[in-house]
């Protein structure tokens, strides 16, 4: 564990040479630029920004429901908002994917956005930009950053259920296997630390914890890396045989805030998900630095941050005649 104790600027530096170099490359994604809508719905970022606004006043979770499905949209077939789409005759949702099933939530809020946005500019906001908008308005109304959203995605014909199924990342994976799957959607290292980052409001299920409470990977023990304070209260929230589906704070400390302290966090082996506590307990893993360097300079999490979603939001977008504008953000036009 020796790269542990490296110093914070060692980490600093390479991600400030990595924002750098992203600030020139990463947002030249071709068809997609920050005023698609200037002079066809103008006011679209206000009303998304307003919808969300409402919603939080009932559900302080929705904010980080609403980017976890931007996240989960854009590593199956690029950010077309397919999970959105419900089950057809012709169509497998990717809601019933075991990412999704009885975890991905927030639809009625799209739905509710999608419908301010007809109303003001009928057929013209893509429910894929609606997605990307969404996610940066969640995260700047729980005091995070604010970035400018590219525009002027399409939206997909169809989903693919398979696709969820295999391309988006566990909290039970390895490391490196999230990393491959990072990597086979052009998203790098600096990017994998950074999105993990938005675990620092939200919630998570027991079910998606608790191999890490009894019996981790098989030893019959708790994971090693799980702070035991934390492990004896999960252990009561989530007994062994008991619900699933009963739901914690992902951030012990700030959890409807979006700051740094899910780094700080993970340094206390306090990351509520294997995959989340991966990144600091990896041994020798190039993400501690990473890490340390987020725990210690908030400003910098939240520049790099801003550029992160950016290039996740860049991931194969539908443009030009490709796709369609859906009328409604559940079904394809004309079904």
């Amino acid at each position: 564990m020796a790269v542990a104790n490296r110093p914070a600027c060692d980490g600093l530096f390479i991600i400030s040479l990595i924002v750098i170099v992203s600030l020139m490359v990463g947002t030249s994604s071709a068809q997609l630029n920050a005023t698609f809508y200037s002079g066809t719905c103008p006011n679209a970022s206000a009303i998304v920004r307003s919808t969300i606004q409402q919603a939080l006043q009932s559900d302080t979770r929705i904010g980080a429901s609403l980017i976890r499905l931007h996240f989960h949209d854009c590593f199956v077939n690029g950010c077309d908002a397919s999970i959105l789409l419900d089950d057809t005759g012709s169509i497998q949702s990717e809601k019933s994917a075991g990412p999704n099933a009885n975890s991905a939530r927030g639809f009625n809020v799209v739905d509710n956005i999608k419908t301010a946005l007809e109303n003001a500019c009928p057929g013209v906001v893509s429910c894929s930009d609606v997605l990307a908008l969404a996610s940066e308005a969640s995260v700047s109304l729980a005091g995070g950053p604010s970035w400018t959203v590219l525009l002027g995605r399409r939206d997909s014909l169809t989903a693919n259920l398979a696709g969820a199924n295999s391309a988006i990342p566990s909290p039970v994976e390895s490391l490196s296997n999230i990393t491959s799957k990072f990597s086979a959607v052009g998203l790098n290292t600096n990017d994998l630390v950074a999105l993990s980052g938005a675990h620092t409001f939200g919630r998570a299920r027991c079910g998606v914890f608790n191999n890490r409470l009894f019996n981790f990977s098989g030893t019959g023990n708790p994971d090693p890396t799980l702070n035991s304070t934390l492990l004896s209260s999960l252990q009561q929230l989530c007994p062994q045989n008991g619900s699933a589906s009963t739901i914690t704070n992902l951030d012990l400390s700030t959890p409807d805030a979006f700051d740094n302290n899910y780094f700080n966090n993970l340094q206390s082996n306090n990351g509520l998900l294997q995959s989340d506590q991966e990144l600091f307990s990896t041994t020798v893993s190039s993400t501690i630095a990473i890490v340390t360097s987020f725990a210690s300079n908030q400003t910098l999490f939240f520049q790099v941050f801003a550029q992160s979603m950016i290039n996740m939001g860049n991931i194969s977008p539908l443009t030009g005649s490709n796709g369609e504008i859906r009328l409604d953000c559940k079904k394809v036009n004309g079904s």
